[in-house]
């Protein structure tokens, strides 16, 4: 903003190094102590990060070394075989009751079985015990540690031995099992500790650690995946004991945001467990047959082909289909309704109703394909005395896919996200359209080589009904009605490839479908805007609410607003709540609830400390994104040494014969409006870089007629520099304004700007405003009073002085925050507030993307190429 670099146009929600705010939990630990944090000073930043987590979670690291040495020294590091060390140290009905290794239990959560369960423990001890260590203490993890895993052993030890006597299927496949499993006490102390998290945390943590075990549970079954839920299950009465609180857990509503994302938890979970089917050596889940509708029998193609290629049977035919159903193409063909169900629980995620009718409808057809799958694939006399077992398994096998669908449909009230008319019409075109065509290819290419398939002789109308083989998986089909086999290579490869393409093209089309966002401004939304504008609300930034962009969302009384743009799922605010004082928590809470009913993550931004309490008593966190610099007109004078950079331009620009002139759009002549493009197409095409928008005005924001401009004239009537003012109210008057569009020409005078800003302080002072602000500081905070300790660093505040290094080169961030504390401004520190701290990521891509959302490809790698250098 302001000369050279500091052009960029400062607005209020440029990112700044922010502390911590008043308010917001610190999840991090306290610092290893004075020693250590000399030694850790040292070291280059990922080190101390390294270390400082380290020393924050000793129990968990100490874990990780000891699966690591315990593996190394019985063997299974090094993949030996492990009968003598299961037999040893490992646990199970065998080592416990007909061994007598009554220790087993314990010794048994402390060696990996594996080289894989060794990266794989390592990896939870460090992340997931961690989590657990950092929410309830060393001490308590500990605890929960032992006691978690030593109860679900024990318990699921005896309910094999207990189902072993009465031939139960499970308990009858695992008696044999022993186990060496670190993982099941992991699993009980991250549930213990989510009695100590957070409302959300505590049940995000549960419902997402509860639904894996449950799919390795169904789908897998052997015994170390029943012993870790049944540690999680003791883990849940274990926390309990541990926390030790007076006051306990409410059961938390959720909101609609909440019920969608847990039960696109539980539709991806679905998704995922067929394939642990699948992939699992053991027979024991009770889903484990769902895996062979979707494993690839290899046949035999050359021995199938000299058999058919002279008869055809019934027999014949059914070889041929498995024949031509194989290969890469096919495969993937075989999985579609799994990645489709991935697609849909996303849309589920976004309230999205055409991703509740995709998920409902691919679970019915699971549920009836599960129903049959199960009489196909189960082996005849395993039935003998086993009637009732055998019902349930194959009941839950069409249960509980059914159930998933019934579950969807008496909640479709939390997905009424309707796709935009235009979308949904784009929608149907692609699709539609891939299918024509593709069908078309396929009915052209297997006539013009129609002598290359067997059986001989196909007909040519029968090659046309075998079009859905090409676009349905085996599993649907299954030997229905005649196959035919090209022996021709690249009518092959077409036949093949058809299906996955067609299915690639759909996901696509449904994905860009269910992020479509339909936002447009009603009629007279902009009139109502300004008038509760000039009311008094928004604050000193709440006049950019009226920028093309922004759409408004209006209380059901009209006197309250609040100003957004919808980004990829987040909807960002701009400014205050444009109402009342005494309106802004009624106003704040109904926007959040909005947003979840649309299935948007509201995130308001660029707001001011005074509406902190409110989001402190809903839960949100916030941090701060940029300093606002203001000045105060009234008391405004160049008396004193602070002052004397910006008096000495003040003088030199009147020396030098320059004037102001405070004016509007409307009133320039046409030469000074010529005047303004040259000047600033100037500006752009020197910096080759992209022109930031939301909270930065551009050209198209002078125009607007309440917007004042300040001019800087030559003595020649040129115009040197020019400034644009948006107005703050009360009651209708003007009292504030505050900077938004700063440039110079080339040749202007040195310190034209602070010339041009301290003669629009002094005419406002003329006119009696309260206040001027010189809008945000990017990426930059306040500078800390004397003998004030600077804030605690954290994790988001040095990502955000990493950006501020990096971003400088382009766009001279430091060089504006200087140019600014030239006024001798006080600090207003601005805010973003947000309900989930996940969501970070994709709240800093969709703020990033409102700032530069139209930029080139050309642009962009501009912006590269400066920062490299």
């Amino acid at each position: 903003m302001g000369d050279n670099k500091a052009t960029v146009t400062a607005g209020p929600g440029q990112a700044s190094p922010g502390q911590a705010s008043p308010g917001q939990a610190n999840t991090g630990q306290a610092s290893p102590g004075q020693v250590s944090a000399k030694r850790s000073g040292r070291l280059p930043a990922a080190l101390r990060w390294i270390w400082r987590f380290l020393w924050s979670t000793p129990v968990s690291v100490v874990l990780a070394v000891v699966i690591v040495v315990t593996a190394i020294l019985v063997g299974t590091f090094f993949n030996v075989e492990s009968s003598q060390t299961e037999a040893a140290w490992g646990t199970g009905v065998i080592p416990i009751f007909s061994l007598g290794h009554w220790w087993s239990p314990l010794t048994a959560l402390f060696i990996p079985s594996d080289p894989l369960q060794v990266v794989v423990g390592v990896v939870c001890a460090l992340l997931f015990l961690g989590i657990a260590e950092r929410l309830m203490g060393s001490v308590r993890t500990i605890a929960a540690f032992v006691v978690s895993g030593v109860v679900g052993i024990l318990i699921g030890v005896s309910l094999q031995a207990l189902g072993n006597v009465v031939q139960e299927w499970w308990a009858t496949g695992t008696t044999l099992d022993i186990t060496l499993d670190p993982l099941t006490g992991i699993a009980g102390a991250l549930v213990a500790a989510s009695a100590f998290a957070s409302g959300l945390w505590r049940r995000r943590i549960r419902v997402i650690t509860f639904a894996v075990l449950l799919m390795f549970v169904l789908y897998d079954g052997d015994s170390y995946n029943v012993y870790r839920l049944i540690a999680a299950i003791a883990g849940l009465g274990l926390g309990v004991l541990l926390r030790r609180s007076g006051t306990p857990h409410k059961w938390m509503r959720s909101s609609h945001s909440e019920t969608r994302t847990l039960l696109a938890a539980i539709l991806a979970v679905s998704a995922i467990g067929p394939m642990v089917a699948l992939f699992s050596a053991s027979q024991n889940g009770v889903f484990y047959y769902l895996g062979d509708l979707f494993r690839a029998s290899i046949p035999d193609g050359a021995e199938i082909l000299q058999k058919c290629a002279a008869e055809a049977s019934e027999a014949c035919d059914q070889q041929l289909a498995q024949l031509n159903l194989f290969g890469v193409g096919p495969l993937l063909l075989t999985f579609m309704p799994l990645i489709l169900l991935l697609v849909a629980a996303l849309g589920l995620r976004r309230g999205r109703r055409f991703a509740l009718w995709l998920a409902i409808g691919l679970k019915l057809l699971l549920a009836v394909l599960g129903f049959f799958a199960f009489g196909s694939l189960t082996d005849v006399e395993r039935l003998r005395g086993d009637f009732w077992e055998y019902v349930v398994w194959g009941a839950a096998g069409f249960v509980v896919p059914l159930g998933i669908a019934v579950l969807l449909w008496v909640n479709r009230r939390f997905f009424q996200v309707k796709a935009p008319r235009r979308a949904l019409g784009e929608f149907l075109v692609s699709v539609v359209l891939a299918f024509v065509v593709l069908a078309v290819a396929d009915v052209v290419i297997a006539l013009s080589n129609r002598q290359s398939f067997i059986p001989s002789g196909t007909d040519p109308a029968a090659l046309i009904a075998d079009i859905p083989r090409r676009f349905l998986p085996s599993i649907f089909l299954g030997n229905v009605g005649q196959a035919f086999y090209p022996t021709d290579d690249a009518t092959l490869f077409v036949f093949q490839w058809i299906g996955p393409t067609f299915w690639a093209v759909f996901i696509l089309a449904s994905i860009r479908l269910i992020h479509s966002t339909s936002v447009a401004i009603a009629e007279g939304d902009e009139a109502r805007i300004r008038s509760l504008l000039k009311a008094g609300g928004g604050g000193t930034l709440g006049f950019m609410a009226t920028w093309p962009g922004n759409v408004y969302w209006f209380t059901s009384d009209g006197t309250a607003a609040v100003a957004y743009r919808v980004i990829n799922g987040v909807a960002i605010t701009l400014s205050d709540p444009v109402c009342a004082k005494d309106k802004a928590e009624e106003t704040i809470r109904g926007f959040a609830q909005w947003c979840d009913e649309n299935s948007w993550m509201p995130v308001f931004y660029s707001v001011h400390a005074e509406y902190l309490p409110v989001f402190d008593e809903m839960g949100w966190q916030y941090m701060s994104v940029g300093e606002e610099t203001l000045m105060h007109p009234i008391g405004f004078d160049l008396v004193g040494k602070p002052w004397q950079k910006v008096r000495q331009a003040l003088n030199r620009g009147i020396k030098e014969g320059l004037t102001t002139q405070w004016t509007t759009w409307d009133e320039l002549p046409l030469s000074m409006v010529n005047r303004i493009n040259a000047i600033s197409e100037q500006w752009v095409a020197e910096k080759e870089l992209p022109e930031m928008g939301f909270t930065l005005g551009a050209m198209e924001e002078l125009k607007d007629p309440d917007v004042k401009l300040m001019l800087a004239l030559d003595q020649a009537g040129e115009m040197q520099a020019i400034t644009s003012w948006l107005p703050s109210y009360r009651d209708g008057a003007v009292v504030g304004w505050t900077i938004d569009f700063m440039r110079r020409a080339d040749g202007s005078m040195n310190g034209v700007m602070e010339f041009l800003i301290a003669s629009a302080a002094l005419h406002m002072k003329d006119d009696g405003i309260e206040v001027l602000s010189l809008s945000g500081a990017p990426l930059a905070t306040a500078p800390t009073a004397p003998g004030e300790a600077p804030a605690q660093a954290t994790v988001m505040s040095r990502l955000l002085d990493f950006l501020a290094r990096t971003l400088e080169p382009a766009y001279g961030f430091s060089s504006l925050f200087r140019f600014k504390a030239k006024f001798n401004p006080s600090y207003s520190t601005i805010y973003m507030a947000y309900p989930d701290p996940l969501a970070l990521p994709t709240i800093g891509t969709a703020i990033g993307k409102a700032y530069l959302p139209d930029a080139s490809p050309r642009e962009y790698l501009a912006l590269v190429r400066t920062l490299v250098k």
